[in-house]
């Protein structure tokens, strides 16, 4: 019986470990397809002659041989670094880099793009400047394409001008920074395929490209932050925006995501935050938002995402020039 289960857990180590090194082979060996293909048929093949040693008996065998060829992935894998300067694509050219002087937050690369097609826009780059003294709300974007529980996150801030009583918004989003040929894979961003980006946007590009242009679901949720914590969260963001032009660091569809980043800045902020699967499942992110009171109060979890869909808004305000106040019009917290 001990015998039965010790060969089981050895088995299925191999098969782990054989789809993990073919999938990191496929994602990330530096060589033309061919070649990067003959590599991965022959690490499954030497992967599966372990498993067949196993099923007839063996057990020292087939484990030394998965641990030499490990190790020398393993020595590889570690070797590989995230890049700085690639032929970015157009939409994560800039990161969104910035410094403080004063009351002033200038930001040097803000995108405002016009985007016609998901894949084609106007495309632009403007340096801002926002007055932190006028920093008065943060709102959570999620937008959805129909996968359950997964979903995009955006954070967006808001400068009150008091002489007209109207908004300036910035919206921040932790992307994929990919090069130009590139088409995102979640699977991809397991094995070091991306780097990461900060990207700060004009809510006309941000929003606009996910509701009207991509289709998506966009839920809109005003968070409840102090003024206190509203500044530093803004300003961890572009330092770790910062860092990153400085050392860039890989992607990772659970670990260094839009959601898991944002929830590590937090964190910085308000102490006591407990981890949760809703940081990974990032459509479910409002619901640990909610449980933690850090939405409007007075509603229910259902009653806040029903009113804050902002989806068929946008669409109808897409050339609007007041298009951030039109999608806020009935969201809790900016009636």
């Amino acid at each position: 019986m001990i015998e039965s289960l010790l060969a089981g857990m050895l088995l299925t180590s191999l098969l782990l470990a054989t789809l993990w090194g073919g999938l990191a082979l496929v994602h990330r060996l530096p060589a033309s397809r061919v070649v990067r293909w003959l590599a991965v048929l022959v690490w499954l093949g030497t992967g599966g002659l372990w498993c067949l040693l196993v099923w007839q008996g063996a057990r020292l065998a087939p484990l030394a041989g998965m641990v030499v060829q490990m190790a020398a992935l393993l020595a590889w894998w570690r070797q590989l670094q995230p890049a700085m300067d690639l032929d970015w694509a157009d939409d994560v050219a800039h990161l969104a880099t910035g410094e403080v002087e004063g009351h002033r937050l200038i930001l040097h690369h803000v995108r405002d793009f016009d985007w016609q097609t998901p894949d084609r826009a106007r495309i632009a780059w403007e340096r801002r400047e926002y007055d932190l003294r006028a920093l008065d709300s943060v709102d959570l974007f999620v937008s959805g394409w129909g996968r359950p529980g997964i979903a995009h996150v955006l954070i967006s801030f808001g400068f009150l001008d008091p002489g007209s009583g109207r908004h300036d918004f910035v919206a921040f989003s932790v992307e994929v920074r990919r090069e130009r040929h590139e088409q995102f894979s979640e699977i991809g961003g397991f094995f070091k395929q991306y780097e990461l980006a900060i990207i700060a946007a004009d809510e006309r590009d941000a929003v606009r490209l996910r509701s009207n242009v991509r289709c998506e679901t966009v839920n809109l949720y005003r968070v409840r932050l102090n003024a206190a914590d509203r500044r530093d969260l803004l300003l961890v963001l572009v330092e770790e925006a910062n860092r990153l032009e400085a050392a860039p660091r890989f992607y990772h569809t659970v670990t260094a995501n839009c959601t898991t980043l944002v929830f590590g800045l937090m964190r910085r902020i308000i102490e006591g935050l407990p981890m949760d699967h809703r940081l990974v499942l990032t459509g479910l992110l409002p619901g640990y938002v909610h449980d933690h009171r850090g939405l409007v109060p007075g509603f229910s979890l259902h009653e806040l995402k029903c009113r804050g869909d902002i989806t068929e808004r946008a669409r109808q305000a897409h050339e609007a020039p007041d298009f951030s106040r039109c999608i806020r019009e009935g969201v809790p917290g900016w009636e």
